[in-house]
């Protein structure tokens, strides 16, 4: 059963959505687009955070710009509490209606509207699943790389709530890379473009990159426009066991600094692959008992013999760390299998308990010691932990198990322990989230990384965008 463990406080200033307020919703959605019975409404309650559910009074599900711009001046004159949602993959909360009030499903902005091929670029609605428009880019030898593990379900809109990454991020960059213009639906209704369709823009203030990663605060995205590059048409996949998690953290920094920048560095220590290979029922190499954990290696390009020089080089450096025998993947269903693996760790562990995912990052070269701290506070607090994640970003999701901990442990015991980890990534200068927002989960901590001032800054941000603080509320910003 579902929980409201992490609760925010409702407030006092937000409206219930009257019978009213129903009908004139239904003036610019028909009555099969705007959900009000129990059950339907509950779907729309939870995501992939732990096991939290707030309740929405109705959802609605809009076509078009025009509806959103419609829905909005209703909720705004009448205090309606509004959570825009996308497939409901976040791991943070973030689009937990916690208030109740309207959630603005995108599900029906589902369209590619156009490809530019001659610059590269594509207009697309946020509905349309990540990882559909890669294939669908694919095939006219367009490439756009972000590419989180969600991405089989993940809306392109919702990456951008939360600059999503993935494991391409440390060679391409994360969403905010690759983001040209938005076509954005304010608080009041207004409809702007924020940029421009262009490589460079220094004209006025950057209002795209304020919105990526503002997760449905500040606005309601509508169109996308995303910058493209040609698709690397090889690459070559390597899985490396290592005889101690440390010393596959340690590595991650010496191929960098080896010259060679992988597509893709993924760490998993033991427990996450084991996990995922029960998950997924089938692993294309044999795991030998003694390996404490794997790192997940690929090169990509456009000429071979670069990538065959690329992994020479790599397979010189992790001599020096105790690597095991280097299992090189040289067929597409091999490759495929071992990636399968690693965007499994996280539905193997969610199969098996509930659990917090923490998203920390730091500067890679402090891997081994964030990944210590993470072992050290676990034991001291009395929790298990599976840790995996992008090493080349020193990106480490940190998924801490419930296990058999009791409610007084889970929701008492187990924040401190987080809060330690999060101290000790603030003092090597990282932060406590790489690509999966603050939502809900991440607000109590914030305190750990932003000065009062900082946080007045983005209050005020906020108060220009959203004056009557209607946008999901209760997330990110206290």
């Amino acid at each position: 059963m579902m929980n409201q463990s992490v609760n925010p406080g409702k407030s006092n200033v937000f409206q219930p959505i009257s019978a009213a307020i129903l009908n004139e919703m239904r003036q610019v959605l028909s009555e099969s687009y705007l959900l009000t019975d129990e059950q339907e409404r509950r779907d729309y309650g939870h995501d992939e955070t732990e096991d939290l559910l707030y309740m929405p009074e109705a959802v609605a599900f809009p076509a078009n710009t025009t509806e959103i711009a419609a829905l909005m001046k209703i909720c705004s004159q009448n205090h309606i509490p509004v959570v825009v949602r996308g497939a409901g993959s976040g791991l943070a909360g973030g689009a937990l209606p916690v208030n109740g009030g309207l959630v603005i499903s995108m599900k029906r902005f589902d369209k590619i509207l156009s490809i530019d091929e001659r610059n590269f670029q594509v207009l697309v609605e946020p509905g349309v699943i990540t990882e559909h428009l890669q294939n669908v880019l694919q095939e006219k030898g367009l490439f756009y790389p972000p590419d989180p593990s969600s991405r089989g379900m993940s809306f392109i809109g919702g990456n951008i709530s939360t600059n999503a990454g993935g494991p391409k991020a440390v060679k391409y960059g994360v969403v905010k890379d690759h983001v040209l213009n938005l076509e954005v639906v304010l608080t009041n209704g207004e409809i702007i473009w924020t940029g421009s369709n262009t490589l460079k823009n220094s004209t006025g203030y950057n209002l795209t990159q304020l919105m990526v990663g503002s997760e449905g605060t500040l606005g309601i995205v509508t169109k996308i426009v995303l910058k493209l590059q040609p698709y690397p048409t090889k690459n070559l996949l390597m899985l490396v066991p290592f005889k101690s998690a440390e010393s596959a953290c340690a590595a991650v920094a010496a191929i960098f600094q080896a010259g060679v920048t992988p597509s893709g560095l993924e760490f998993m220590e033991r427990n996450a692959i084991d996990w995922a290979v029960r998950y997924v029922g089938e692993t294309p190499v044999p795991i030998i008992e003694s390996d404490a954990a794997h790192l997940l290696i690929e090169v990509d390009g456009f000429h071979m013999d670069s990538l065959l020089a690329d992994c020479e080089t790599i397979t010189g450096v992790l001599e020096n760390y105790e690597a095991g025998e280097i299992f090189f993947a040289d067929d597409d269903t091999t490759k495929t299998a071992l990636w399968k693996l690693r965007r499994n760790v996280a539905h193997a562990v969610k199969r098996n308990s509930v659990y917090k995912e923490e998203d920390t990052v730091v500067p890679r070269a402090e891997l081994p010691a964030l990944l210590k701290v993470v072992k050290d506070v676990g034991e001291k607090y009395g929790f298990e932990s599976v840790c995996y994640g992008h090493a080349g970003d020193g990106n480490l999701h940190v998924n801490i198990l419930r296990g058999n901990l009791t409610e007084d442990q889970w929701n008492d015991e187990v924040p401190k322990g987080i809060r330690e980890i999060f101290q000790f990534v603030k003092s090597v200068g990282g932060t406590i989230s790489g690509e999966h927002g603050v939502g809900l989960v991440q607000r109590p901590y914030l305190d750990i990384v932003f000065t009062q001032t900082e946080m007045n800054l983005m209050k005020e941000i906020k108060k220009v965008f959203d004056p009557t603080g209607i946008l999901n509320p209760g997330k990110v910003l206290a």
